[in-house]
């Protein structure tokens, strides 16, 4: 190829992969310039010189450098500008791979859910030790009669938030230990949003303790909770424990995941403890009334 020799802007187009609209975009914002533009077609036509900055943007554009900073750097070809554009792109590089580590963290934290879920045991009312989670929490008494019922309330919460929160298996309601006590399972007390570990919230939160728990994993959503409400409180009573916080009640698979509602499941923990008549806290009460 003699130094002399001129392509047409398809033909550059086509040799570095590039779209025409692309090489038109790069002459707009001065990064190549055609060796010269026919003033009767505007064909445009260009050397081995304009080759060379077309390498050199491809490269930078390889090293996801923005437009405007090879831009920058063409128009002021310097080693140390050069230098300081490469360390700033390392910079760049370095925060989107802590960001990406962060969404696969999030992202590995639903599969596992997820797969736990789908391999249960069902309708099985055991003791289990909760780990320790943070929460979102908007009290407020609540009738849920459908799914969609959560969703005005939890639009609300993050309305304010910049980044978009991932629910899925991760909306839950919440029952009182007075209402736990009296029998009241219809009406609930709050809704709330297990928080992971990665997520960013920038409003209040709530971190909730780890702790012993009485469980039970069903078939169905929240219309079907009230029986297993009853069954783990027959239970906690059968067992003698003590009720020491409100219900957790999570749907780890509903319609947001699946509109096949024969595969639902959701889960219901009351954190319990050892019942008063068998702590020191009846036996001190014994002791002063001697």
């Amino acid at each position: 190829m003699s130094g002399g020799e001129l392509f047409r802007i398809g033909e550059v187009a086509r040799l570095f992969h590039l779209s025409v609209s692309t090489l038109r975009h790069y002459e707009r914002l001065g990064l190549v310039t055609p060796e010269r533009v026919d003033p009767d077609t505007g064909y445009r036509y260009y050397s081995a010189r304009q080759f060379e900055a077309l390498n050199t943007v491809r490269y930078l554009r390889a090293l996801d450098m923005p437009l405007e900073e090879i831009s920058d750097f063409v128009h002021n070809r310097d080693l140390d500008n050069i230098q300081a554009k490469l360390r700033q792109q390392r910079e760049t590089v370095a925060r989107k791979r802590a960001e990406l580590e962060r969404v696969q963290r999030k992202i590995d934290a639903r599969l596992e859910q997820l797969e736990e879920a789908r391999h249960c045991d069902l309708d099985y009312i055991r003791l289990v030790e909760a780990t320790p989670c943070r929460i979102v929490w908007v009290g407020g008494a609540l009738t849920i009669r459908d799914y969609h019922d959560m969703e005005l309330p939890v639009s609300r919460l993050f309305r304010d938030e910049e980044e978009a929160v991932v629910f899925l298996g991760k909306v839950g309601l919440g029952l009182s230990v007075q209402a736990l006590e009296r029998g009241e399972f219809d009406r609930y007390d709050g809704i709330f949003l297990v928080l992971d570990r990665a997520d960013r919230f920038a409003g209040e939160t709530v971190d909730l303790p780890g702790g012993r728990c009485a469980q039970v994993r069903f078939r169905g959503s929240h219309r079907e909770a009230e029986g297993y409400y009853r069954r783990l409180m027959e239970y906690i009573r059968r067992e003698r424990l003590e009720i020491l916080g409100p219900s957790k009640e999570i749907t780890m698979i509903d319609d947001g995941m699946t509109s096949d509602t024969e595969k639902f499941v959701t889960e219901i923990q009351i954190p319990v403890g050892p019942s008063e008549g068998e702590t020191g806290f009846r036996k001190k009460e014994k002791e002063n009334e001697k």
